[in-house]
């Protein structure tokens, strides 16, 4: 077991899940760079809360990833926890066991992507396999649960994500995409059903799936992220954090509510903002750009906001969340609007009309060119 947990969590050149291929433009994995950016921003907000203890030495800490594919933040979150009960557990293989048995728990997307996540956690496809470094769990999953899970349809869209059924329902041997975390009504209740007890997770991490296929009608995606933020705030964590989209600060179909909900809280501690995925997710391109969040159930205040413009790296700033109905990423441009709004001009949504004013939709593409036959009566 030593020999087999010296090689798993140790350093790694090259890293492996540097060099997987991204499922798609909406299901991207995160690089294990980016992925420890969030962690030192999780522990340093922890020493903050917590008289200066270390997050990495507490071995009553529980995390949870509702949303694990590469299983990257469960394994970077494993090393530096046997790292840091080293003191209170010198004895390796019973510091490692009790972190993956007791601290460490994530529900796969796919069933390919769990049985990655325990490659990545366990060293094996199987909890229980011969190559785990993981002793004590009675069935394969360990704590990195799957199913396949079958949508609820209610007249023609589930009513937990609102995938459409002619897309969706789909035959057993394929994935359907419901994801667990998203499909239920009591989410506390469904995670002592799937991990065994009443589960109170101090931390929850991800990068949640950003769109559902269809979901707006015809060929039009619907976002499906804050779904997850919404499931995951429902389990009281003390940290949530998460990578989304950064289209939710200003816009996007069915975001006003959760715009709201998240600026006005005044939970949100900490907020990395890319406007270029590609700085962040190399090889990925996204509009809109892409960021993470650090909500803090015992924050109530401003927020550290750093943005990366492009590549250039933009200073920190303290700034207020819900100063506006949305929030204007470039801080040199709130100055400007400032002065604007002193003017007392209207605004431009007085101004100007939505696309469908009357109702009607201006996509109509079956033109043709050719003489009107019937006759008109003047009067």
């Amino acid at each position: 077991m030593s020999d087999q947990a010296s090689f798993t969590l140790r350093g790694r050149n090259p890293d492996v899940l540097t060099c997987i291929a991204n499922l798609s433009n909406d299901e991207v994995f995160t690089p294990p760079e980016f992925a420890n950016r969030m962690l030192d921003t999780l522990a340093e907000a922890w020493t903050a809360n917590n008289d200066g203890a270390d997050i990495w030495a507490d071995k009553t800490v529980k995390f949870l990833d509702p949303c694990t594919k590469s299983g990257v933040f469960l394994r970077e979150i494993t090393s530096r926890l046997t790292k840091g009960l080293e003191k209170q557990t010198p004895d390796l293989e019973k510091r490692v066991n009790h972190i993956l048995t007791k601290q460490v728990f994530g529900i796969g997307i796919t069933q390919i992507t769990s049985l990655l996540a325990r490659r990545s956690v366990y060293c094996s496809k199987h909890a229980t396999g011969l190559h785990s470094i993981a002793r004590g769990f009675a069935s394969d999953d360990g704590n990195i649960w799957f199913q396949r899970v079958k949508h609820t349809w209610v007249e023609g869209k589930c009513k937990y994500c609102g995938a459409p059924k002619e897309i969706f329902d789909r035959k057993d041997k394929l994935e359907t995409h419901a994801y667990a975390f998203l499909h239920t009504d009591n989410i506390k209740a469904r995670l002592a059903e799937i991990f065994g007890g009443n589960m109170q997770f101090d931390v929850i991490i991800g990068n949640p799936p950003y769109q559902m296929k269809g979901g707006a009608g015809g060929s039009s995606d619907s976002s499906i992220y804050h779904f997850f933020v919404e499931q995951a705030l429902k389990l009281d964590p003390r940290f949530l954090t998460m990578v989304i989209p950064s289209r939710w600060l200003a816009g996007g179909r069915g975001m006003d509510e959760f715009r709201k909900a998240m600026l006005t809280s005044k939970h949100i501690s900490h907020l990395v903002d890319y406007t270029k995925m590609s700085s962040a997710f190399p090889g990925v391109d996204f509009e809109g750009g892409v960021g993470y969040f650090l909500w803090d159930g015992s924050h109530q205040g401003a927020c550290e906001y750093k943005l990366m413009l492009g590549d250039e790296e933009q200073p920190v700033v303290v700034r207020k969340l819900d100063e506006f109905d949305v929030f204007v990423r470039d801080t040199r441009a709130v100055s400007i609007l400032k002065k604007i709004q002193l003017l007392g001009e209207p605004p431009m949504s007085e101004l100007i009309s939505g696309d469908t004013p009357f109702g009607l939709a201006t996509n109509f593409a079956e033109y043709k060119d050719k003489p009107f036959r019937g006759s008109v009566a003047l009067t």
